[in-house]
């Protein structure tokens, strides 16, 4: 059986946008768009769109062929190999959030056009993109593909897929808008003061999975990061139970759930059972703690400690209780010391 065709997702203004930046340079990108396989006809029509590999592989011949891994977005070009520079230069460090700090700081040196703020608020973690010059018509081609590269590499870095809660650009929603759901998986907010991204910062304390000789190999091509997918979220099972305890009426089901999570059911039990993991395992473990903890420290009636605890009503929840402690929810705060 003869797999599927790639989707073609990727908004064509990028490959336009490519395709200036060779104008500028006065170098024709016809040989480029070929080796790529993407027909000339296709720029001439906004609608158009080319695959995720398609625009790897004019990337990184672009990249190589301008000797400028920028494409043309910065007042100076960053030559083959100044991402890798700045990848090298984070790849010793003790965590994610220590190594991706470096990144913005030393991406600051070699393209003061823009300045990256990596800051945590609480549980949320933004990077945030500060514009010094007037990026014109490479504007959002620029802005999309810095924080597609941060987030690529992030990912890399840790193994782990990064899910964003929030993408934001400081740019009128394009016509090719509906290909953000795909390039940023989360909403994304246009007509903002600062393009940005958010996500969970406890992925911010994963230590780093990659080592030098992973560096090299990865190396070998240019922005393999920004099409790479990580099935494995190695915070999933934290923020399964973090959802659970802190929306218990939102979590009742997988796709309610999954919904909170921006993951579909499927996925949402794929990646748990990857993780060694099951829903109803960690429902269980959640409801627990949350009942128990209900039970010794207020008087609050049993049926209104089953809803806080995420049960649709008593009888459910007394005869799951039951199950985990082998008493009723009675019996176990009547026999229990209250915690203080």
């Amino acid at each position: 059986m003869s797999s599927s065709p790639a989707p073609t997702l990727t908004p064509i203004a990028f490959i336009q946008a490519i395709a200036l930046a060779y104008k500028q340079r006065g170098i024709d990108p016809e040989k480029t768009l070929k080796q790529a396989q993407i027909a000339p006809i296709l720029l001439e029509s906004e609608d158009s769109r080319i695959t995720a590999a398609q625009m790897e592989t004019i990337s990184d011949l672009a990249m190589q062929e301008l000797d400028d891994e920028g494409l043309g977005w910065f007042s100076r070009r960053l030559p083959w190999g100044s991402y890798g520079m700045l990848a090298r230069a984070s790849i010793s460090a003790p965590n994610l959030g220590v190594a991706m700090k470096r990144w913005c700081r030393h991406h600051g040196l070699i393209a003061d056009d823009i300045t990256l703020t990596l800051s945590s608020a609480g549980p949320l973690a933004t990077l945030t993109i500060t514009e010094h010059r007037d990026l014109h018509t490479l504007r959002e081609f620029c802005l999309v593909s810095v924080l597609r590269n941060f987030l690529g590499l992030a990912c890399w870095l840790v193994d782990s897929r990064i899910p964003l809660t929030g993408a934001q650009f400081p740019f009128a929603a394009p016509a090719h808008r509906d290909a953000y759901s795909v390039l940023f998986s989360a909403p994304a907010l246009f007509g903002q003061a600062q393009a940005a991204i958010e996500f969970d910062a406890s992925y911010l304390t994963l230590p780093l999975r990659r080592d030098e000789t992973a560096l090299r190999q990865m190396l070998k091509r240019a922005l393999p990061l920004t099409v790479l997918q990580y099935r494995r979220d190695r915070l999933l099972v934290q923020r399964v139970r973090q959802a659970l305890l802190t929306q218990p009426n939102a979590t009742h089901s997988a796709d309610d759930l999954a919904a909170v999570l921006n993951l579909s059911a499927r996925t949402l039990h794929r990646q748990l059972k990857e993780e060694g993991a099951s829903l109803q395992n960690l429902k269980d473990e959640v409801r627990k703690q949350r009942a128990q903890d209900l039970l010794l420290r207020t008087t609050r009636p049993i049926k209104q400690v089953a809803d806080a605890a995420g049960f649709q009503n008593e009888k459910s929840f007394m005869r799951a209780f039951k199950g985990w402690t082998g008493q009723s929810p009675a019996e176990f705060r009547k026999h229990s010391v209250p915690l203080a």
